[in-house]
């Protein structure tokens, strides 16, 4: 079996191992294998795996910070209901685990307290916790 063979089985390898690891570490190690699956062509085996070490190193520098960095979305980023979380609220009408109401956002919501026995009185700045379909639960 040729060589660019055994670096083309690693590179699959390492491919199908990233699918079920998401550490963004085999899938830039399974490049680094292409790289020097092309350069077994016609290059001396101590040349294929110094490029391989190389191209590992070099992929793995600049592929997985970026590939991390993907992961995060800043909180500036977030749509929707997630966008609210964390948010402050102005409750209208007394707030507590059975419901009531806040000004969210220039919006009002319907609420509920965090903690089943917390009660917010109207005029109470509170912090939205998590979103529940159209319930904002709030906590001070």
């Amino acid at each position: 079996m040729p060589a660019w063979a055994y670096w083309a089985i690693a590179a699959a390898v390492l491919a199908t191992a990233e699918i079920f690891t998401l550490g963004f570490f085999l899938g830039a190690v399974a490049i680094a294998a292409v790289v020097a699956a092309v350069v077994a062509l016609a290059a001396p085996v101590w040349l294929q795996v110094l490029v391989f070490i190389v191209a590992s190193l070099a992929s793995i520098g600049l592929l997985r910070p970026l590939a991390k960095a993907h992961l995060r979305t800043p909180p500036a980023l977030r749509t929707g209901t997630a966008a609210l979380v964390g948010a402050r609220a102005t409750v209208l009408e007394q707030v507590d685990g059975n419901g009531g109401t806040v000004k969210l956002a220039g919006e009002i919501w319907s609420a509920r307290s965090y903690l089943e026995d917390a009660v917010y009185e109207p005029g109470t700045r509170v912090d939205v916790l998590k979103i529940e379909g159209a319930t904002a639960l709030v906590s001070e």
